[in-house]
């Protein structure tokens, strides 16, 4: 699950816009001081491939700030709960935190349910009786499939990274 910290870091936009000139919810810590770190050359990067914009910190920012003016950041917030879910070392809490992640994302009728077949949704059902750290990992293959095949373009065409990218670049004029 993802803690209070790194949503109040990354930060996202509030409302639908097409446009977006103020970088202070998209950008963590300071945005002045985040966009004058962030290159042109890192932002361009972006383009390259999913992934080099997932593992960028601006890059995820920016990427969440869009989906949330798409009104499908619920996709971004399984992804990366179930790497954060990964990263789990206790057995004790394995079951707890795999049951937080199903109920509030794969269950039908979830608060944040995913886009996912129905075929996918119980295979993670029936891997939810013996929880391990693979349990979600076709269903968080297939959302992020989804995003980088149909989110994923559509960002690099947004306002709001179209923005990011000028403004970068402006920096260097």
């Amino acid at each position: 699950m993802r803690n209070r910290g790194m949503r109040t870091r990354l930060g996202c936009l509030s409302h639908k816009s097409d446009s977006y000139n103020d970088f202070t919810a998209i950008l963590p810590d300071k945005p002045n001081r985040a966009l004058k770190r962030l290159s042109t050359e890192e932002a361009t990067r972006w383009a390259d491939s999913f992934d080099v914009l997932l593992s960028h910190k601006y890059g995820l920012a920016a990427f969440r700030a869009f989906l949330k003016t798409e009104f499908s950041e619920e996709n971004l917030e399984f992804w990366l709960a179930c790497e954060d879910f990964k990263k789990t070392r206790s057995a004790a809490k394995l079951a707890s935190k795999a049951q937080r992640i199903f109920e509030e994302f794969i269950d039908v009728q979830a608060p944040r349910e995913v886009n996912i077949d129905f075929q996918t949704r119980e295979l993670t059902r029936r891997n939810m009786q013996e929880p391990s750290l693979s349990c979600f990992d076709q269903a968080q293959g297939k959302v992020h499939s989804l995003m980088e095949k149909d989110s994923y373009p559509r960002f690099l065409r947004s306002k709001i990274y179209t923005d990011l990218l000028s403004q970068t670049q402006r920096r260097l004029s």
